[in-house]
């Protein structure tokens, strides 16, 4: 395993969309997914992004993605928007064999440093998988508060999987920054 001290966190280049399109996928979806305890793998099917999705996510001009490179390359990143008044927070992945490490913990404070810093956003919000009632228990440790605003899952829309179950939708977690 490299060494933790080599890791360094970057914005990300369109050198890295292909490794970035891995990395999500090999997180989220698939036997490559269930290593980790991040995935999605028993709620949804098909892609979690593509390549079209993450160029276009590294080269927003109000937004930026960041990634953690080490000596086995990437092995994790995350994708911050600025929105108004706050930081939109997406796409976060950490390979599956290097979850649980703090390696994600690390990188998450690490955005919302780049939020505040940057941007002056004044929260950080992003959107989880009501189901996923794992990773919204790790988010709230972080300090995030569940809004109760829901949002439907995009059903119809393959680009971002293909739901196994009817009921899938989206909770909005915030958190004050500064």
């Amino acid at each position: 395993m490299p060494n933790p001290g080599s890791r360094t966190v970057r914005t990300a280049r369109a050198t890295d969309v292909d490794a970035l399109v891995d990395l999500v996928e090999s997180a989220y979806r698939g036997e490559r997914s269930r290593v980790g305890w991040t995935h999605e793998a028993d709620l949804l099917d098909g892609q979690r992004a593509d390549a079209d999705m993450v160029a276009a996510a590294v080269t927003h001009p109000d937004g930026t993605v960041l990634v953690v490179e080490d000596d086995a390359g990437i092995v994790a990143c995350c994708q911050l928007e600025r929105r108004d008044d706050h930081a939109y927070f997406g796409m976060f992945a950490v390979s599956p064999t290097r979850q649980g490490g703090g390696l994600g913990r690390e990188l998450l404070a690490a955005a919302e440093r780049f939020a505040l810093r940057e941007w002056g956003a004044g929260e950080l919000r992003m959107t989880v998988i009501t189901q996923r009632e794992d990773l919204i228990a790790w988010y709230l440790r972080r300090g995030y508060i569940r809004t109760g605003e829901l949002t439907p899952f995009p059903y119809g829309d393959e680009r971002f999987g293909l739901p196994r179950r009817p009921d899938l939708a989206f909770e909005t977690l915030v958190r004050k920054l500064g």
